[in-house]
This record gives C-alpha cells, structure tokens and sequence, in this order.
C-alpha cells in the first residue's frame, strides 16, 4: 500500500478566528465550561489522596467507577478554549485544577485517579467486579495534562502528567503476556496516544515502553492486511488503538510505516463499511456486520464519541497524506454529527443519534449526567476552528467553508465569507501580501465545476487531487470568489437499496416529523434515550417505478422559495426536509424505505 506522506500542519486555534453559527456554538460551550464548579469534580482526587475538600461530587458517571473521566474532558476542553479564546477565567481554573491535582499526586509512585489503586491492581487479575474502565478514565486525565501543556505552557501540567507517565509504566513493565491480555481486553480509551504524545515531550524511554504496551499488534496486524473484523466490537473502544497506532507513527516516524497503514486502513473499513449518511457509526455502541447498516438501524446509533474520536483520526491522515477524501469525510462528519449533537438553545450534547425513523435527539443536563459524550461534547465544542485551514511552506488550504478568519503569518490574513443556499458560494478577502499559493477544496457534493472570480474578473484555475490552485502575489483587499454547484444527492442503503437519505451540497437532510410524545427511557448506566413513535411507519410510498422515481428525485424533492428546504412531492406524505443539523426539537427522519 503506498500512502502519500504530505506532512502539512495545522493553525494553532489562536489563529483562527469564527464568526456565525460555529461562533455561537463556542460561546456556548464557554458558558458551559465556566458554569461547572471544578472543586466539585476535583473532589474524587482529594477523597483518594486524603486531603480535605467540602465541595459535593456532581451526579450521573461521576459518582460512578468512572468518576475522574470528566476532569480529564474538562481540563482539555479549557485549555483548548483558552488557546482559542485568552478568556483569563479559564486559565484561572486551569491553574486551580492543577494546583489540586498537583497536591493529590502520590509522591512515592505518582498515582493521580479518582478511583483506588486498587481498581488497577484487581483488572490484572481479571477481576472486574466492582470497577468499570479504569484505564479509559485514566487516558483522559493524561490527555487533560497533556493538553493543559501543549496549550497553555503550564509547566506544572507535563510535570505531573510526567510522574504519571512513570506511574503507567511501572504498571506495564510487570505485565506478562496474559496480565496483557487481560487488562487490553477492557476498554483503555487511548492510552497509548496519551503516552506516545507524552513520549514527544519528555523523550522518556520509560513513556515510550508504557505506550507501547498499549499497542494491540494482532488487531493492527489484521487491519494492515484490510480485514474487516470489526463486527462485534466496541466502536469507541477501537477507534483511540488506531489513534495511538497512527501517533506512534507521527512520533517516531521512519520504520514506524506498518502503524500509519493500519490505520488507514481501518479508517477505510469504518467509512466504506460501517459508516451512516451523518458520519456517524455504531449501534448500542458496537460496530456491526460489514455493509449491515439499514438493519441496524435504531434509537441507539451512532455514538457522538466515535465521531469525534474519528474525526481525530480524520485529521491526522490528511495531515500526514493531503489526501483529499479525508477532508470530505471530515466535512460530512463534523456538521451532520457533530454540529448536530449540540442543542442551540442550551450547549448541551447528544450520546446517541438515532437513525431509526420516528426518533429524536435527547440531550445531557448540565449537572446530572456526564456522560463520556458529554466530556467529548466540551471538547469538540472548544476547537472548533482546528482543520478549518492547514499550511504547508508555500501553500495555504482551505478545507472547511464556513464563516471564518485565518492568520497566515502575521503579515498575511484570510477572512472567509460562506453563503448558504441552492447555489452555495464562498469569499475569501485578502489583508496583507504575500507570495502563497491559495488552494481550495472541491467538495464531493460539487456537480460541475466551481466558477472562480478574482476581485471580480473570472479566472481560469488548475486542479489537481481535487483542489483548486491560486498562485499569485496577493495584496491588501484582493477578493476570490467562488461559486459551487450542487443537486439533491442520494444516499442508499448496501443491504437496502430503497432505504435512502437525502443531501445537498454539504448537508444531510432531515425530515420534520412532529412532536407527538416526545418520551424518554433509559440504556445502559444511566443513557437517556428517546421512545418511538408507534404511528410511525418509515416509509414513503410511491406510485409506478422506485427506481425512475429516484432518478428524478429533482421533481420529486422541491426547493420552498429558494431556501435550504425542500417539500415532498408525488408520495403519499406531505414531508419537509431541512438540514439535519438544525432539527433540534422534533422527531426525525433521515433514512425512509421507499415503497409501491
């Protein structure tokens, strides 16, 4: 297999400013962010190191075996906002935290947890009684430190997070081939990632051995040879192994080759094979039979952890390739699953995404719940300007077109103006100058090609690997247009070929399904879910050929006065579709099984 191995790089998020929707959706997070009282998710980590805290536990996961998880979210979503933002609030808490985690760290061994020790020592022996997934909670608090380092240059936050490190491996180093085994058969999050980035910072042999131990060689093996095996296992389990397996290429580089693949690999498997029109995977948490997506359907599909952990590894392969099919996918993910998992009105963020027909989002309360997706929640919501734009020496890329402003270097500035509708269009303004080539991607929803202006005469441009190529000395005010073209786009079912969903241009669309009994149950530890709607068949029924109807799914799926909304004709429903990430209050559908 030859990967294309491009090494372009990203803008740091002080770089890049937002504006519109995307900016709301960061100011709330923020709110979020400094409404929760860190004392009481500190206080865990003070009740295990014995030192006084009058603060309560917040509810939900966090009185659980898992309690800690949150903290780790927490301080990596601050510390990303901070970057973001200079919001000295945040900073502020970013020091308190580490000042208390600083203080419950043990001294001797460097232990830092909300849970006992013990809870480790017993997952060796095979006995999981009365803990959950240590290991998953202990690769956020890492993963928090780490951050808190990388983005804000706490030198308390590596140090603590180094004696951890050493902590980890203590652990590791005793393990046996079967302790292996054994404590790699929960899930661990990404522990090796985790360590693989602290390894970047500390060059610790002792780190690079603990990340290592993480590496499951036999999963990444069979990937490597692109066999699908994923039936059965747990997606938010697997997708961070294939993180860590791609940082410890991005780490060590030259020879580390067989990691990259791997997780190419498995990003294709999980997009060819397991992935729904939102971007999204997984039913109740697990992938699947290979190409078994209609029938897995429910109110439990795709967990919004998955997509931000691939959305992860979404973004890390087109840093290492500029392939652009990892843009695509990254497009379609972060607006139709991820945009779609905060509620506008209230911050708060979704578990599940249901693809079944009829269903509808539930959210997380602020202070009850914190769930694992209402931690990644903090997270995606707080770098949401980080794959908007990448650079390399000479070039600037444009991946993402949304409402947005870009500092070069300094000297050189873009700011992007998207305008949304049948014939969606971007602007990118010029401030400064500068010798760099511009280059634009062409979405795959794009039906002929785009039309480019600049400062309003019409230019003839290259393309190569689906992006356009601006080389010119750009000064102050130059202004490119471009225009993009697009029609409803369907989406078909592989083991239903009448089970479909409609897009257009960058949006999956949905269809309003009304109100009628928005009642909830609950799954798993405490996972609020919604309950169907028994009226609610799934279907459209058509007159004469499914196929010829589909074809002129153009006469059939009709534009309401030119907006981003689109009425059923010739079925026995009267529908509106709009897109998916704006339905926020009703029942849904996405997927419908057409009939005669």
């Amino acid at each position: 297999m030859n990967i294309l191995k491009k090494r372009l790089s990203s803008f740091e998020l002080k770089d890049v400013s937002l504006y519109g929707y995307e900016a709301d959706c960061f100011k709330l997070e923020i709110k979020y962010l400094l409404s929760l009282n860190e004392n009481r998710l500190l206080r865990g980590f003070c009740d295990i190191a014995e030192i006084s805290c009058d603060s309560p536990l917040y509810g939900g996961w966090e009185t659980s075996a898992i309690q800690g998880h949150t903290m780790g979210h927490y301080l990596t979503a601050l510390s990303q906002a901070y970057a973001s933002a200079g919001d000295v609030r945040l900073l502020t808490k970013i020091r308190r935290i580490l000042s208390v985690l600083g203080k419950c760290q043990n001294k001797e061994s460097g232990y830092l947890a909300a849970i006992p020790e013990e809870h480790y020592i017993k997952l060796e022996k095979g006995d999981i009684s009365d803990t959950w997934v240590p290991w998953y909670s202990m690769h956020k608090i890492l993963s928090g430190l780490i951050s808190a380092y990388e983005l804000t240059s706490e030198a308390d936050a590596l140090e603590i997070a180094s004696r951890l490190g050493d902590w980890v491996y203590s652990r590791t180093s005793a393990w046996t081939p079967e302790i292996q085994k054994t404590v790699l058969n929960i899930e661990y999050g990404g522990m090796n990632d985790c360590l693989y980035r602290l390894y970047s910072h500390t060059k610790s042999p002792n780190h690079l051995s603990a990340a290592h131990a993480f590496d499951e060689l036999p999963l990444f093996e069979a990937l490597y040879r692109n066999e699908d095996i994923l039936d059965g296992k747990h997606a938010n389990t697997t997708i961070p192994k294939f993180l860590g397996a791609l940082r410890r290429y991005l780490v060590l580089g030259k020879g580390e080759e067989f990691y990259l693949e791997a997780a190419a690999n498995f990003w294709n498997t999980v997009t060819e094979n397991h992935t729904y029109a939102t971007g999204g995977n997984s039913e109740w948490e697990h992938f699947g039979k290979s190409r078994i997506l209609d029938a897995e359907r429910t109110e439990c599909n795709c967990e919004t952890c998955n997509t931000y952990n691939m959305l992860k590894l979404t973004r890390e392969l087109f840093a290492v390739t500029g392939d652009k099919k990892y843009a695509d996918y990254y497009e379609t993910a972060f607006i139709n699953a991820i945009l779609s998992s905060q509620n506008p009105e209230t911050g708060m963020t979704t578990y599940f995404q249901p693809m079944a027909t009829g269903f509808f989002k539930v959210y997380s309360t602020p202070f009850d719940h914190f769930w694992c997706c209402t931690g990644s929640g903090m997270e995606s919501f707080t770098k949401l300007g980080d794959s908007i734009y990448f650079k390399d020496s000479s070039s600037v890329y444009v991946l993402r077109y949304t409402d947005s402003e870009v500092n070069i270097d300094g000297s050189f500035c873009l700011k992007q103006k998207f305008t949304d509708g049948l014939t969606p269009s971007v602007k990118l303004t010029v401030y400064g100058n500068a010798d760099k080539d511009i280059l634009l991607r062409v979405p795959h929803w794009c039906t002929k090609a785009p039309v480019i202006t600049l400062n309003g005469e019409t230019s003839v441009y290259s393309e190569s690997n689906g992006f356009i190529r601006l080389s010119a000395s750009w000064n102050d005010g130059d202004e490119i247009n471009c225009q993009f073209f697009t029609e409803i786009k369907i989406h078909r079912m592989p083991d239903n070929e009448n089970a479909v969903a409609f897009s257009y241009g960058q949006y999956l669309l949905s269809a309003d399904l009304g109100k009628s009994n928005m009642n909830t149950g609950v799954t798993g530890v405490n996972v609020t879910i919604p309950l169907a709607d028994k009226n609610e068949s799934g279907e459209i029924l058509i007159e004469g050929c499914i196929e010829d109807w589909l074809k002129n799914i153009s006469d059939n799926l009709i534009p309401v006065d030119g907006n981003l909304e689109f009425e059923l004709k010739n079925a026995d429903r009267k529908l509106i579709f709009t897109p998916h990430f704006r339905q926020h209050k009703n029942r849904y559908g996405i997927y419908f099984r057409i009939k005669n």
